[in-house]
């Protein structure tokens, strides 16, 4: 489906371009997105994701990816009945959506990113998508938001009475997105189209049981007593934090308290992983340094996804493709009370975050912070995501080019996105 995508939006866009006078704009655009693609998001995504790589493989060598695997097994069998319940990339997953929910993008993607290669290790049709990896694609693109943090962070800069006054529509349109997305990637997988079982079965890869060879071999000691006690004062010293945090955080009390977990949560990961797996006798360093250098080849493979897509994109914007569907859906989407203003925010967040950003940003100055449009954008953008880019850069760094269902998956999660935002808003705004 991507190719389908991918060539529609060259095309739309040179011939809008063209009867429209645009096309040295998406000519610039192109150009300027291709330099974009390595310079301001590979290179600055390849840094995070060194850390949580290293990270990620402390918690492998210390066997706490395993415990956590097994700790989500109930629910993680039922979303991903294919795969093995003690496999590390289950405790992957479970890492990458808690750091979604939270609102840590810088941590999620690269633990998604490990979470996609240990599914793809499980892969007997090297290049096309599974049907654990495209549920865990449509998880990553409607995860259910617990603190909006972005549009909170752009409320407050414009004096807002109430910066947290979207939390709970952005929480309750999250829920709705994510049950739509699982829901039809379920459906979807069964469809004649999209079946597995009618796709040719190439070679399994060489390390398909090699992995699992090896993961059998990790044998951390078991923690001491006075491993233990180090683990409760550490638990402890958080602890601490937290209480000091919670009464300066913003919002009630169940706000104040998702704002205080938000700011620790990546100094408790990134102190907890390496203790723990000293404490379990792993050699830290050496380990982390080795799971860092995984993502050297994860980022080269990555880069020429993210150059194709993210050219195709900004062509298709600079050409007026954007405006050019505002104005022919503006008129319907009066009819079920939906803005026309925030039309160009619906239309570009699958397709590019950083304008999403700049387009809501703008809305929240043009109407103000406590309006109804500004709200309803803020919702909007807490509880969809950038579709496109999580598909090219999660597939592409394992190598998939054959999505299957995952596209429609993401899409319909978005799309529920958006209407649950609309009806919620109405219901709690007015």
């Amino acid at each position: 489906m991507l190719n389908f995508i991918w060539l529609g939006l060259i095309l739309v866009s040179v011939a809008l371009g063209g009867f429209a006078g645009k096309l040295p704009e998406a000519t610039n655009g192109a150009l300027t997105a291709a330099k974009d693609a390595v310079t301001a998001v590979a290179l600055p995504l390849w840094g995070a994701m060194a850390l949580w790589l290293g990270m990620m493989r402390l918690a492998e060598q210390s066997g706490f990816a395993q415990q956590l695997a097994r700790a989500l097994r109930p629910l993680m069998r039922r979303l991903f009945p294919d795969v093995p319940p003690d496999h590390p990339a289950m405790g992957a997953i479970g890492l990458s959506v808690a750091a979604n929910m939270l609102g840590l993008g810088n941590a999620a993607t690269p633990l998604g990113l490990r979470a996609m290669a240990g599914l793809e290790k499980l892969n007997p049709r090297p290049g096309v998508a599974t049907n654990a990896m495209c549920t865990f694609l449509a998880i990553c693109t409607s995860s259910v938001q617990l603190v909006p943090t972005t549009a909170i962070s752009i409320y407050v800069a414009a004096n807002a009475k109430n910066p947290t006054a979207i939390v709970s529509t952005a929480f309750l349109a999250t829920a709705c997105a994510a049950f739509a997305g699982v829901f039809a990637a379920k459906i979807l997988e069964k469809l004649p189209l999209f079946r597995l079982e009618s796709l040719p079965v190439e070679a399994a890869p060489a390390e398909t049981g090699s992995e699992q060879v090896e993961l059998e071999k990790v044998s951390a000691r078991p923690l001491t007593p006075f491993g233990k006690c180090l683990l409760w004062l550490f638990f402890g010293l958080f602890l601490f934090l937290f209480a000091r945090m919670w009464p300066a955080a913003p919002g009630g009390w169940a706000l104040r308290s998702l704002n205080a977990a938000t700011v620790l949560a990546v100094p408790f990961l990134l102190a907890f992983f390496p203790l723990y797996a000293a404490l379990r006798g792993v050699k830290v360093y050496d380990q982390f340094v080795e799971g860092a250098k995984e993502s050297f080849p994860v980022i080269l493979r990555i880069v020429p996804f993210l150059v194709a897509m993210l050219t195709a994109i900004a062509m298709f914007r600079e050409s007026g493709g954007v405006a050019l569907l505002t104005r022919l859906l503006s008129p319907a989407l009066n009819l079920v009370r939906f803005p026309a203003d925030l039309l160009p925010l619906v239309l570009m967040r699958p397709l590019s975050g950083g304008a999403t950003f700049g387009i809501f940003a703008e809305l929240v100055k043009r109407f103000g912070p406590d309006s109804f449009i500004s709200r309803l954008g803020g919702t909007i953008y807490g509880s969809t995501e950038t579709t496109f880019y999580v598909l090219t850069v999660y597939f592409g760094s394992v190598g998939i080019r054959r999505t299957r269902h995952a596209v429609a998956a993401g899409l319909i999660a978005d799309l529920t996105g958006v209407i649950a935002s609309t009806v919620i808003c109405h219901a709690v705004f007015g």
